[in-house]
């Protein structure tokens, strides 16, 4: 993983970037960055990770779909984070090209990182980085996917075969449970988002 190429690549792409070598690091910078503010988060288990909705909801005001505890509930406050003025989420995989990778079920996770906000913040820690966009689309399917269905014990072959042989794999199921729908590569900066920054964390963060 060469951190320095993959800065250069991003801010090559038009993102602010900022790294940290740790996520308390980046927790704090982000508190400090963010207030008075309507925050939409993704589904993120990095940001989940890093307590963001705890910090954040002290002097902004959060929506998080992971405070609720059904489905409605969760739907009802991922629209709501499409509305607001900043939006933090993370991918599942980015090359040292510049190019950001995200999978997504639902789709709310990728929607709000595309269009409607003042600002959106990708937060990633190194373990995700690859050296070309084709492995980073890899990762994203046989890695993070099968580990994010894993996480919600979802009958899918990803998840059996992982309990069976302990190996990640991607089989392209048709089962209705599958969280991997849909995909998409960030090829560089959305233009009517005034900044893009992406916070790079030098830990092993998420899936």
């Amino acid at each position: 993983m060469n951190l320095e190429r993959t800065i250069k690549s991003l801010e090559q792409k038009f993102y602010t970037v900022r790294c940290f070598d740790s996520h308390e690091e980046a927790t704090a910078y982000l508190d400090s960055q963010i207030d008075g503010k309507t925050v939409g988060l993704g589904d993120s288990r990095t940001i989940i990770d890093m307590k963001l909705y705890d910090k954040l909801s002290k002097h902004n005001i959060v929506y998080d779909p992971n405070q609720s505890t059904d489905n409605d509930g969760f739907l009802a406050i991922a629209r709501k984070c499409l509305t607001t003025e900043i939006y933090l989420t993370s991918v599942n995989a980015m090359a040292e090209t510049g190019e950001m990778v995200n999978i997504d079920g639902t789709g709310n996770r990728v929607a709000g990182s595309l269009f409607g906000h003042e600002k959106v913040y990708f937060i990633v820690g190194t373990n995700k980085i690859e050296s070309t966009l084709e492995e980073a689309v890899f990762r994203a399917r046989n890695v993070a996917a099968p580990k994010n269905s894993l996480k919600y014990d979802l009958p899918t072959p990803c998840v059996a075969n992982y309990k069976k042989t302990g190996k990640l794999k991607c089989f392209d199921c048709r089962r209705p449970e599958r969280i991997c729908n849909g995909i998409i590569t960030y090829m560089r900066k959305m233009n009517d988002i005034e900044d893009v920054e992406v916070i790079l964390i030098n830990e092993e963060m998420g899936f």
